[in-house]
């Protein structure tokens, strides 16, 4: 039992309306970054996953301001899911990918509204340095900050398969400057990404020793005019079922510690945008399914976990 929920594992949202008393959601917003993985500073046409919305799941865009998007999102959500607190979330593409006095600017435009108790920025571990994470680690002491890191995978011939243009030492150092710093770390992760189940299990456990703050689990599709969507028009690969799915989230989660935040666990991209798998738009029934498989085991968020840390601490 998680939060005072019925649920077998540590839901981000649960976490956030314990801590904070009401309804917490997050805000995402873009600011029109870019990323060192499509411009051509790393390599030519990014990850084969990323749409041309970099990952942006909101039907708005950055021909709004930050200012505007904060206003659009309060007034959605609070009608929307009676949502009383808000956190910024800059989610499309690399959102440190400018200078560090940009960044302040449009850091500081999305805290605009006294509803905002807490900033989570989406980056790359490759897009980090020194006087950026100092800016972020400045916002703690008055909001509840995240930095939100896309790694997929720990294993280097998988970051090298999906062109992501980083290994896995790199997402080591910016994790290890981030966390000395304070700043809370949330790690992105895919599924299906050919990986056998050891592998994909080494990854949870990996997470597990390093202990990070929260974990955000994807499933790779396909999405509109992507390189991965060519691939799958060309037959050259194929997706996990969800049924697969199901079991490895399962399996995955007994792996993380208790106090690892889950801050998503099935749905990606825009319906309209998806290809394949196409069960992936159901979200709200696969995550019924891994309630009702981890109910099925016993099962629970860190059964298998070395620490099995004590989430009441």
């Amino acid at each position: 039992m998680f939060n005072n929920t019925d649920k077998r594992y540590n839901q981000y949202s649960a976490f956030l309306k314990q801590k904070f008393g009401v309804k917490v959601y997050k805000i995402t917003l873009d600011a029109g970054f870019s990323c060192p993985n499509r411009d051509g500073t790393i390599s030519t046409g990014g990850c084969i996953f990323c749409d041309e919305g970099g990952s942006f799941s909101q039907a708005h865009s950055n021909k709004l301001s930050i200012e505007e998007q904060i206003g659009v999102g309060i007034e959605t959500l609070s009608k929307r899911f009676k949502a009383e607190k808000f956190m910024s979330y800059f989610q499309a593409y690399s959102n440190t990918y400018k200078p560090v006095k940009e960044l302040e600017k449009i850091y500081n435009s999305s805290l605009c509204n006294d509803k905002i108790v807490g900033l989570s920025i989406g980056t790359r571990p490759d897009c980090v340095e020194d006087e950026k994470l100092d800016l972020i680690a400045s916002y703690k002491d008055d909001y509840y900050t995240w930095v939100e890191y896309g790694l997929q995978s720990i294993h280097d011939k998988t970051l090298k398969r999906i062109n992501r243009g980083h290994d896995f030492d790199c997402f080591l150092r910016a994790y290890e400057r981030t966390k000395s710093r304070g700043i809370n770390v949330c790690v992105h992760v895919i599924f299906g990404l050919w990986e056998t189940h050891d592998e994909i299990m080494q990854t949870a456990q990996k997470l597990a020793q390093l202990g990070v703050d929260g974990v955000k689990i994807h499933m790779l599709c396909a999405l509109q005019d992507t390189k991965l969507a060519k691939m799958y028009d060309a037959g050259e690969i194929d997706f996990m079922s969800e049924e697969e799915y199901v079991n490895t989230v399962c399996d995955f989660l007994e792996y993380l510690p208790q106090t690892t935040t889950i801050h998503r666990l099935a749905g990606n991209g825009l319906k309209k945008n998806l290809i394949a798998p196409r069960w992936l738009g159901a979200k709200l029934d696969c995550l019924n399914k891994i309630d009702r498989e981890l109910l099925h085991r016993n099962s629970y968020q860190g059964k298998l976990c070395k620490e099995n840390l004590n989430v009441s601490k």
